[in-house]
C-alpha cells in the first residue's frame, strides 16, 4: 500500500508550472481641460556630443531652478521593459493583504521603508477620519548591501528588475547628474562620484498603488497624498495616463497638473540636490490628488525610481562650484543655522521617521525634521 505522502519518481521529474505574469492595461487619458504645468522636455539623444551636453545642461538647470520638474525623452529604455515593470507591480498588488503584510519592514517606525507599506497611514479627511488608500512596495539596490526577500511575483523576476534599475542608473541618472555638474561648472563626473551604484545608498524602485475612492469622498478630498518634497537627488516617474500628480508652481505659488507624456519620464529634483547646492537647485512640492471625474473609476498604479547620494555623503553645500560662489549659494539651512550637517543616511531616516510621526500625523504644522531644517505638510 502506498504511503499517504509518497511521491513517485515520475512526478519528481515533471516540470512545475510557473504562474504567468499577466499584463498591465493602461486606461485612456482624461478628456478634461486641466491647468497643466508648463514643463521642459530634455532629449537625452543629444547627450553623446560635448555640444549637446552643454545645451542640455543649460536647459536642465533652468528647469530645476524654476520648476524642479521636467520631462525626459529618448532615454534608452524600451517601452516593453517599462510595461513589464507595471505588470510586476500589478501582480504584487493582486496578492492577498495577509501575504503583502509579511513584507512590512521591521524598522518601519524608525524610518525603514524597504518592503511593503500598507494603506491607511494618512488621515486624508480630518473631518471624517477618512484614511488613504495608498500602498507602496520598495525594492532596494542590488549591490550586495541589502537582503532581497520578496513575495513570488517579485522574487521570480528579480533578475529582470535588477537589469532594469541598472539601466536607469547608467542611461538616465548618471547623464542627469553629469548635466547638473556641467551647469555648476564642476568636473563632469563630480556628482556621479557621489552616486555610484556599487556604493551603499538608499536608491530603490517603487511600485505604488493608489486605490480609487468613491466619487463622493473625492469631492471633499484635497489630496490622496499630501504635498511634500522628495528627500533624494532625482525621482523618476514612469508614464501612466491617470492624471493625479500636481506640482506647486514655485513662481506662481499655485497647483498645476503634470500631464502624462508619451514615451517620456517625469523627473523631479529633490532635497539632497537642494542641500548640496545651497538652494540653487529646487526641491519642488508635489502631491497626488483625486483624478479627473472621467478617470475616478480605476486604481492608479505607479512605477518610480529614487536616486540618492551615498549614505556617507555629508549634505553640505558644494564649495568647489564657481557658479554657486558667484551667485551666493554658499550655505544650506543646516550651515546657515549653525546646526550639524547630516549625512545622506541620517537625513533619509530622519525624514522618513518624521513622515511617520509628523507629516502623516494629525498635526500639520511646520516641524523640524532635524535641527535647522523645518518642513511641513502642504495642502
Amino acid at each position: 500500500m502506498a504511503r499517504p505522502c509518497s511521491v513517485s519518481v515520475a512526478s519528481l521529474n515533471m516540470p512545475v508550472p510557473v504562474p504567468t505574469l499577466g499584463s498591465f492595461k493602461y486606461v485612456e487619458e482624461t478628456k478634461e481641460n486641466l491647468p497643466w504645468a508648463d514643463l521642459v522636455t530634455l532629449d537625452l539623444s543629444l547627450f553623446e556630443s560635448a555640444k549637446g551636453r552643454k545645451e542640455l545642461a543649460q536647459t536642465l538647470i533652468t528647469a530645476v531652478r524654476e520648476k524642479g520638474f521636467f520631462y525626459v525623452k529618448n532615454f534608452g529604455v524600451s517601452q516593453d521593459a517599462v510595461n513589464r515593470q507595471f505588470a510586476i507591480g500589478k501582480a504584487f498588488y493582486d496578492l492577498p493583504l495577509e501575504e503583502k503584510m509579511k513584507y512590512v519592514p521591521d524598522n518601519f517606525a524608525s524610518g525603514g521603508f524597504n518592503g511593503y507599506m500598507p494603506a491607511g497611514r494618512i488621515i486624508v479627511d480630518p473631518n471624517t477620519g477618512l484614511k488613504d488608500k495608498v500602498e507602496v512596495y520598495n525594492i532596494p539596490k542590488f549591490n550586495g548591501d541589502f537582503t532581497h526577500d520578496h513575495p513570488a511575483p517579485v522574487s521570480r523576476n528579480l533578475a529582470e528588475i535588477e537589469s532594469f534599475v541598472r539601466e536607469l542608473q547608467t542611461k538616465v541618472v548618471e547623464p542627469l547628474l553629469t548635466l547638473v555638474s556641467i551647469a555648476l561648472e564642476l568636473p563632469e563626473d563630480y556628482l556621479c562620484k557621489l552616486h555610484r551604484y556599487e556604493v551603499e545608498s538608499e536608491d530603490h524602485i517603487r511600485y505604488m498603488k493608489c486605490s480609487k475612492h468613491p466619487m463622493a469622498d473625492n469631492e471633499r478630498l484635497s489630496s490622496w497624498v499630501p504635498g511634500h518634497t522628495d528627500l533624494g537627488s532625482f525621482t523618476l516617474l514612469f508614464r501612466q495616463p491617470i492624471a493625479g500628480l500636481q506640482i506647486q508652481d514655485p513662481l506662481r505659488v499655485t497647483w498645476r497638473w503634470v500631464k502624462p507624456q508619451d514615451a517620456t519620464l517625469t523627473v523631479n529634483t529633490c532635497d539632497a540636490l537642494q542641500l548640496l547646492t545651497g538652494g540653487y537647485v529646487r526641491s519642488t512640492v508635489h502631491r497626488v490628488v483625486p483624478p479627473p471625474r472621467d478617470q475616478q473609476g480605476v486604481d492608479r498604479l505607479g512605477v518610480l525610481y529614487f536616486s540618492r547620494p551615498h549614505n556617507d555623503v555629508k549634505l553640505a553645500t558644494i564649495q568647489e562650484s564657481p557658479v554657486l560662489q558667484r551667485e551666493g549659494y554658499v550655505k544650506n539651512p543646516f550651515e546657515a543655522s549653525g546646526n550639524p550637517v547630516p549625512t545622506m543616511e541620517e537625513w533619509t531616516f530622519a525624514k522618513q521617521k518624521w513622515q511617520r510621526t509628523g507629516y502623516l500625523g494629525p498635526q500639520q504644522a511646520s516641524k523640524e525634521v532635524l535641527p535647522g531644517f523645518p518642513d511641513k505638510v502642504y495642502v
